[in-house]
């Protein structure tokens, strides 16, 4: 698929960091696609952790949102998230008071200038899974490694590559896959079910 990148460039991304991140054109714009539609539900959850004080369920948003943002080429925005889990973690509520409201507008703003993406549609690499076809396979990886089929859990880890997992997730994903060679079936289930509930 050939796309004209350069507005994304104009939108303030970095688009080879993307693409070096997410390993070619059509993924990377998958990513950007699901950074830009995971707007409202990630804003609503850095509003409602910050009312109620939860700085541990803040940490944990802002981390993604750095990790996504990274991933996309939003470099400037990924520090900003960057500097907010790091104080987060460090119980620094006064640098949070003091740099989440900023963050959060120029996330807005990259939202707002990255609107074209609308007009693409579902961006979805051939190669890449839905959200309903990983979750059968990840239940279906732990099955098989309950059952020490070790060929299948392979074939089936292989599959749920093809899912756009953040890169922790993704990371930890090739972890699991060493764990399988190495016939250590119970550290790849756990693995397995740490990352289950990125699949959404």
């Amino acid at each position: 698929m050939e796309q004209d990148l350069n507005w994304l460039t104009t939108a303030g991304l970095d688009i080879n960091t993307g693409i070096a991140y997410t390993g070619g054109e059509e993924k990377y714009l998958s990513a950007v696609r699901r950074f830009y539609s995971n707007y409202d539900k990630n804003a609503g959850k850095v509003s409602e952790f910050i009312g109620d004080g939860d700085y541990e369920n803040y940490m944990i948003t802002v981390h993604a949102l750095k990790s996504n943002a990274r991933m996309i080429g939003a470099v400037e925005l990924s520090g900003c998230f960057e500097s907010l889990e790091t104080a987060a973690r460090n119980g620094d509520t006064g640098v949070i008071e003091a740099q989440n409201d900023r963050t959060m507008q120029l996330y807005k703003d990259l939202i707002d200038a990255l609107k074209p993406i609308e007009e693409l549609g579902n961006v979805r690499p051939a190669d890449e899974i839905p959200t309903d076809v990983a979750r059968t396979t990840a239940d279906e990886l732990l099955d098989a490694l309950d059952d020490f089929d070790d060929d299948l859990a392979k074939q089936l880890a292989n599959k749920l590559m093809g899912y756009p997992f953040r890169m922790t997730q993704r990371d930890m994903l090739k972890e699991a896959v060493g764990y399988i060679d190495d016939f250590m079936y119970d550290e790849a289930s756990d693995i397995i079910r740490q990352i289950i509930p990125s699949i959404e």
